[in-house]
């Protein structure tokens, strides 16, 4: 639970127009759609997929670190990496894809393998009712054979030129868009809960606070003094 006293004391460090921006990001963060992102090995493409994700109000990102190591470009994010909550899947000698997929399974999510290359369902007849996790995979290659053979459905965008497929960041950017602007015409409750809100506005108060250290050690000294 978090601190509610401690963010009316946060508060006065922040200006009114910035507390009223967090309130209102907010309340347009879901958890209803993740994104997983599997070895993706160029920043600039992982920090475009990061990008769109904060955009579009995806709060949790997951990345897969079989192969290469994610790194998020500060100057093409924008410093959208700031304002996310990101699980690592790193460890070695495990199949991290396998680990993320099971992870997010056991959180009710279904796994959606974004590919243009098999029997797909198009962008626009995907059911956002059910909270799914789209995965993103490598520039060249694609998702891997664990993904799709671990996948609960497959999702496309509809193309009518030779070409066969789009940059990654592309695709999540469409794909995102798309989904944030079903979901938000559904019935679905896609809003973060009260709890979820309050954990969120806090950690952005902090992050917001240069000198958060010492006021957050000023604040409990007084309250054990008390």
């Amino acid at each position: 639970m978090p601190d509610y006293k401690f963010i009316e004391y946060l508060e006065q460090f922040v200006t009114n127009d910035r507390k009223e921006l967090f309130k209102k990001v907010i309340n347009n963060r879901t958890r209803h759609f993740t994104v997983a992102i599997e070895d993706i090995y160029q920043p600039h493409n992982a920090s475009a997929v990061v990008r769109s994700c904060e955009i579009f109000g995806i709060q949790d990102v997951h990345v897969i670190e079989n192969k290469y190591k994610f790194y998020a470009s500060n100057q093409v994010a924008k410093g959208a990496q700031k304002w996310l909550d990101f699980k690592f899947y790193k460890e070695k000698d495990i199949n991290n894809t396998l680990e993320c997929i099971n992870n997010l399974r056991e959180k009710g999510y279904k796994i959606i393998a974004t590919t243009p290359h098999n029997d797909s369902c198009v962008l626009q007849d995907f059911d956002v009712t059910e909270k799914s996790v789209f995965f993103f995979g490598v520039e060249k290659e694609g998702l891997s054979k664990d993904v799709l053979e671990n996948a609960d459905g497959f999702l496309k965008i509809p193309m009518v030129g030779f070409t066969e497929s789009l940059n990654i960041s592309v695709a999540a950017a469409i794909i995102l868009q798309r989904m944030n602007e079903k979901l938000k015409a559904s019935n679905v409750k896609w809003q973060l809960n009260e709890l979820e809100k309050s954990e969120l506005y806090l950690e952005w108060l902090e992050k917001s606070i240069k000198s958060i250290k010492k006021i957050r050690e000023h604040y409990y000294s007084k309250i054990i003094q008390q």
